[in-house]
């Protein structure tokens, strides 16, 4: 099998982002991974037009993983009040689990870190999502206790389907692992 090859994505790439973001995170195609928001949110998880703009502009990578010219994973990085945002990771649903995920995570922390030279990778999660905060914190992030509200009533980002929704922030020393 050959290895994940990354890059950069470009405006072409928006409606198969799109796709492997939905796949990801909605309905019922999400439940064959563990990544699944089909209980909690419902409609569109990605919306076009904000992925547009994140490709645009400065200091913000999408990032892709393919495997002879397949799409199988998506992240978004970016500097944000000084320091590396992590966003957007989707694997497809029946690779989740393989190992795609884990070499997403590092390439965005190495763009972070070594690129941009950033201290600490941050991300938002939503805050009852345990297991894939667990996944995160097996990888070194920490949960800061730093609250922030879910937008309800923008649909660009999903029709919550409960009313107890908000994200909780996660942060990474990147330097440390530079120093080791």
């Amino acid at each position: 099998m050959d290895p994940l090859a990354f890059r950069h994505a470009n405006p072409a790439d928006i409606p198969a982002l799109v796709d492997l973001v939905t796949s990801a995170y909605r309905g019922d195609a999400s439940r064959a991974g563990w990544t699944t928001e089909a209980d909690l949110l419902d409609g569109q998880r990605i919306d076009p037009q904000v992925l547009a703009a994140d490709i645009a502009r400065p200091r913000s990578v999408v990032l892709l993983a393919e495997r002879d010219g397949a799409l199988l994973a998506c992240a978004h990085v970016a500097e944000e009040d000084g320091a590396g945002y992590f966003g957007m990771f989707a694997v497809r649903p029946e690779l989740q689990g393989g190992g795609v995920g884990k070499a997403m995570l590092a390439q965005a922390e190495r763009i972070a870190g070594e690129d941009w030279s950033l201290a600490t990778m941050r991300m938002t999660v939503i805050d009852v999502r345990d297991s894939l905060i667990a996944f995160y914190q097996r990888r070194g992030y920490v949960r800061t206790g730093i609250l922030k509200p879910f937008p309800y009533g923008d649909e660009r980002f999903g029709i919550p389907l409960r009313d107890d929704l908000r994200f909780e922030v996660l942060e990474k020393d990147l330097g440390a692992e530079r120093a080791a």
